[in-house]
């Protein structure tokens, strides 16, 4: 059943560079109110000051040169009990009090920091480690071209159905194809036909195979694209080549829809083709809606929706896979 399709090659990747973006800084200014010492106001007194008793009268004299009359003097008012900057006598020296007090802490914490260094606590030797969390060695792309997906050990989860195959339209090269139906099963033998391809998965400890089909534009071509998951490079290796042959008989299993297109998948002749990407075997099944054997333009036309639905659903999920070795 079937007739030899040749897999694609596919070529190193890139990985991008990113450069974090720039972070902008904000400033504010404080604000201040200005108010008058209460002090000042406390200090004030009043102006003029009370009259004078009236002194017996002498005998006048010559009269004098004029002289610079002299300021009544002030009465010496009680002393206010809150300090003032326009105060004298004691009150006065307390910023001296302070500057004495501040320069005895000083000398007591330094005699305290004296005694702590003589004291019986281990001294510190050699430098300081790091956080736990630097000293952890960052994680190196594998040597590979197909990076973090060249094995499960460096690419450990699972694929998921919306992380494969999400868009239920997808478009490329100008060409779109619709996806009528989709699956993931566990058991790996249940989803392609050939006894030494089921060994080869087994072998391979594959633990998933992911399936879904489409229809070109036209609803002329049908085909299932699948993908499974092997431990390592090696394993899927080994299952690319067991598909291999003149006579087709290691293949995936068609999954038909429910619609009135992909309802005939798996009837007639189709081209079947498998291909490796890192720890994953890509896997294709591809006909006309009618089942004809196709001839060899018809050939060419099946080849190109194959790649094409590939390309456009499973190859970047994998390639992001290889760069990261993460889901999105």
């Amino acid at each position: 059943m079937g007739f030899p399709g040749e897999p694609p090659r596919r070529q190193p990747y890139n990985q991008p560079d990113a450069s974090p973006p720039a972070q902008g800084e904000h400033w504010f200014d404080a604000s201040s109110h200005n108010r008058a010492p209460e002090g000042a106001r406390a200090a004030q007194g009043a102006w003029p000051p009370p009259s004078q008793p009236q002194q017996p009268q002498q005998p006048q004299q010559p009269p004098s040169p004029p002289q610079q009359q002299q300021p009544p003097q002030r009465q010496e008012r009680p002393r206010q009990e809150r300090w003032s900057p326009y105060d004298e006598g004691p009150r006065s020296r307390r910023p001296i009090y302070i500057a004495v007090g501040a320069l005895a802490a000083l000398i007591a914490g330094g005699i305290g920091l004296a005694m702590l260094a003589n004291s019986d606590l281990p001294a510190a030797t050699g430098t300081a480690s790091p956080p736990a969390s630097d000293s952890r060695p960052a994680p190196n792309t594998p040597d590979d071209k197909f990076g973090f997906a060249t094995a499960r050990k460096t690419d450990p989860l699972l694929l998921t159905l919306n992380e494969v195959f999400k868009n239920k339209k997808v478009k490329i090269g100008g060409q779109s194809y619709l996806m009528t139906t989709r699956r993931a099963d566990k058991k790996c033998g249940d989803a392609v036909v050939g006894s030494k391809i089921q060994k080869a998965l087994t072998a391979g400890k594959c633990n998933q195979l992911l399936r879904a089909s489409f229809r070109d534009a036209s609803g002329k071509i049908i085909g299932t694209v699948g993908v499974a998951n092997l431990s390592t490079s090696t394993g899927a290796v080994k299952v690319v080549s067991a598909g291999t042959g003149k006579e087709r008989e290691e293949y995936i299993k068609p999954l038909p829809g429910k619609d009135t297109v992909t309802k005939f998948l798996g009837t007639g002749e189709a081209f079947v083709g498998e291909w490796r990407h890192g720890h994953y075997v890509v896997m294709v099944w591809f006909q006309y809606k009618d089942g004809h054997l196709p001839k060899k333009a018809e050939v060419k036309k099946l080849n190109q929706a194959a790649f094409g639905a590939a390309d456009a659903t499973v190859t970047p999920a994998l390639e992001g896979r290889s760069l990261t070795g993460k889901r999105p």
